[in-house]
Order: C-alpha cells, then structure tokens, then sequence
C-alpha cells in the first residue's frame, strides 16, 4: 500500500471512529477525498482496506455505508473480545509489576476524574478507558493478542457502548477497574480473569439494550 494509502486509511479510519457519522450513513469516494485530501485512488485502496476490517460496508448495489451490527455480530465482538482480554488479563496479572500497577490507578483516577465532572466528560472517559485496556494487553506480552485486540478495543461499538451509559454505568466501569488494579496487585490471575469477563459482559448487556433485538436495515448491515 502506497505512503498516501497508509494516510488515507489514517484519516478516514479517525474519522469513523469521532463519531462524526452514524451507523448507516453512506459515503461517497468523493466525500471521503474531500475530508482527507488525497486523490480517489488512495481513498479507494484505503477503503477496501476498511472493508476488510468491517467498519465499511457495501450493499448490494455497491454503494459504501458506516458499519453498522446486528444485535449477533455485536454478540459475537464481545463474545471474541472477552475470550481474548480475559486471556491478557490473566497474562498480565502474572506480569505486572508494582510500578505498572501504580499507573493503572493513576489512569483510573483521571477516568474518575472524567466521570465526575458537572457533565461526565465522555471523550475523556474514553481516551482514559482505552489507555487502561491497552496497557493490560500491552503487560500480557503477547503481539498476537495486542494485534487481534486492537480493533476489537477501538471498534465504534465501543465508542456507541460508552454513550450509552447512564452515570451510574459510568462509575460501576471505574468500580471494575478498581477490582482488576487489586486483582493485578494481588497476583492473581484467576480473579483478573473473572473480572475482565464480567465488565465485558457488563458492557454487552448495556449496549444490547440501546441497541434492542433488531437486524437493521437489510441492504446496509454487515457481511
């Protein structure tokens, strides 16, 4: 893939995860060359690109829309998400050490920090959040399980979960945060794990319920 390619993708894979557009909207090659400012034929190349990455869809008629899950591929991301974070927080509690620890409360504390503010500041919440899961996976010392988490963590279904949250959702993510920073101080992998898997499912359960049991719009879901 060519220097502008790479930039290309950059751009536009920024710009679908802002929130910028919504699940469905459509785009167009020109739309898109326009917000990145390089020619058709790299927006083309990054395209498929995000294509394969599923944040990108085409329907039938070949037009290109934001992604957008049903309530089973939402299911399935965080049924793959919980599999593999579970596993480096497992991984991680074996590994980390007291300095790393320390520097998940700090992160925690500006999550908190976020979230109490007169308004949760939910872009905070975010930034801090994604820098707490990414340093566990970055403690398990695994570039495979980095590599297939990385999408996984950032995906727009997260950023959607995230505003979905009531206050309360907000400071019960900061309480299982807590709990994992003293499963890692304690060592112990088995309560690492099991915390993980239930704040994942936590999230699942909330971002289903915005979501309800509807496909969506047959000619825009995803392959």
């Amino acid at each position: 893939m060519s220097r502008a390619s790479d930039q290309a993708y950059i751009r536009i894979r920024a710009h679908l995860l802002s929130g910028a557009v919504r699940p469905k909207d459509q785009l167009t090659e020109d739309q898109l060359a326009q917000i990145t400012g390089f020619s058709r034929t790299p927006v083309r190349e990054a395209v498929r690109r995000l294509e394969d990455e599923l944040l990108l869809v085409r329907s039938e008629s070949k037009r290109l829309f934001v992604a957008d899950w049903s309530r089973d591929d939402i299911e399935e991301m965080f049924a793959l998400r919980q599999m593999l974070e579970c596993h480096a927080a497992e991984r991680a509690a074996r590994r980390l050490s007291g300095a790393q620890v320390a520097d998940l409360e700090a992160v925690n504390h500006a999550l908190r920090e976020a979230i109490e503010q007169p308004e949760p500041d939910v872009a905070r919440f975010l930034e801090a959040n994604r820098r707490f899961h990414e340093a566990i996976i970055d403690a398990a010392h695994s570039p495979r399980l980095g590599q297939m988490l990385g999408r996984l963590v950032e995906a727009p279904v997260v950023l959607r979960t995230a505003r979905n949250y009531s206050l309360e959702d907000l400071r019960q993510s900061a309480r299982d945060h807590d709990e994992l920073i003293a499963a890692f101080a304690a060592r112990d992998p088995e309560w690492a794990r099991a915390v993980m898997g239930s704040h994942l499912r936590r999230a699942f359960h909330t971002f289903a319920k915005a979501v309800g049991p509807t496909v969506g719009d047959s000619e825009v879901k995803a392959m």
